[in-house]
């Protein structure tokens, strides 16, 4: 199978790696990371190879740097399983999304996938012994678009009231990672869910 996996390896400590990820660590054809730090995470499990995701606002620079990434992970994802070790979680704040754009551009025969990890914006509370029961606002400084919103009962309700606020994409996991799980977009939102749910919602 033609396959990257875009793995979540936590926030510092080799042992946060999730049971799942250190598996596929363990069996992956090749096993890539954005540097030392994500390298030294991985050793135990994996030998990695390190790939330049240079800090920079330069487009230019990000945009070159992906194409020589996806360039290098290519063959070892054609030819088996390439497992691109992230920190943290894939999905917030990582340049994941950015390889993707390229990916999907310069290879797409190549599949992926996300296998999700600890990440910092919930490490953090265990971190300082806190415990956080209200909304929370997480940001890098830049504009505010998107929106997660925890235990949902009524989708469809919700998602026509954050309609009239600017919100113009919505996504529903039902029971996520359990017997069960739904996925949802805006064209088929249930009335109603069950409680261990989580509504996504995005504004241009």
């Amino acid at each position: 199978q033609v396959m990257l996996i875009a793995l979540g390896i936590g926030p510092g400590e080799s042992d946060l790696i999730t049971v799942r990820g250190a598996k596929l660590l363990a069996e992956a054809d090749k096993v890539f990371v954005p540097g030392r730090i994500a390298r030294d995470i991985v050793a135990p499990f994996a030998d990695a190879e390190m790939l330049d995701f240079p800090m920079t606002d330069d487009y230019e620079k990000v945009r070159a740097a992906m194409e020589r990434n996806c360039a290098a992970i290519a063959p070892a994802a054609r030819s088996g399983t390439a497992v691109l070790g992230i920190l943290g979680d894939p999905g917030f704040y990582s340049t994941f999304g950015r390889l993707c754009d390229v990916m999907r551009h310069n290879y797409p025969d190549i599949e992926f996938k996300v296998e999700p990890g600890i990440s910092s914006i919930t490490a953090f509370a265990s971190r300082l012994n806190l415990s956080v029961n209200s909304g929370l606002l997480v940001t890098d400084g830049s504009e505010q678009r998107c929106l997660v919103h925890l235990k949902v009962r009524a989708p469809r309700d919700m998602m026509n009231d954050l309609r009239s606020q600017g919100y113009n994409e919505f996504h529903l996991v039902e029971r996520m990672h359990m017997n069960g799980e739904r996925v949802y977009r805006e064209d088929d939102m249930p009335e109603t869910c069950d409680y261990m749910s989580v509504l996504f919602a995005r504004r241009a």
